[in-house]
């Protein structure tokens, strides 16, 4: 701030994120599905995927284990992911919409679909 400087930093891992990001923009195939901050993020993810970006984050525990969610389906090509939604056949909230149309870019309680 003190700068006038803005970083990207780009991971998977949502943990690392955290240390060093203000705002988090959540991408799948080149589209931002989710923007928030680290803890709206890790408190309440709305976009499936960021649910299963956190949901991969090891817990530093021994013998406790979080809930895992594997993504299930193809992923469809980033050149020609096709109409609809791109993360549409690996979501487990899916509908026949989905498929049809790709969501607006609207920010909806955090989420940019």
């Amino acid at each position: 701030e003190e700068l006038g400087l803005t970083y990207i930093f780009v991971a998977y891992n949502l943990s690392v994120v955290k240390h060093i990001s203000d705002r988090i923009a959540v991408m799948y195939l080149g589209n931002i599905v989710e923007l928030t901050d680290y803890k709206s993020i890790s408190t309440d993810p709305l976009h499936p995927y960021s649910q299963a970006l956190l949901s991969a984050i090891p817990i530093p525990k021994v013998g406790l284990k979080g809930e895992r969610i594997v993504l299930e389906g193809d992923v469809p090509s980033p050149i020609d992911p096709g109409p609809g939604c791109v993360f549409y056949g690996r979501c487990r909230h899916r509908k026949d919409i989905c498929k049809e149309a790709k969501p607006k870019f609207e920010e909806k309680n955090q989420v940019i679909m």
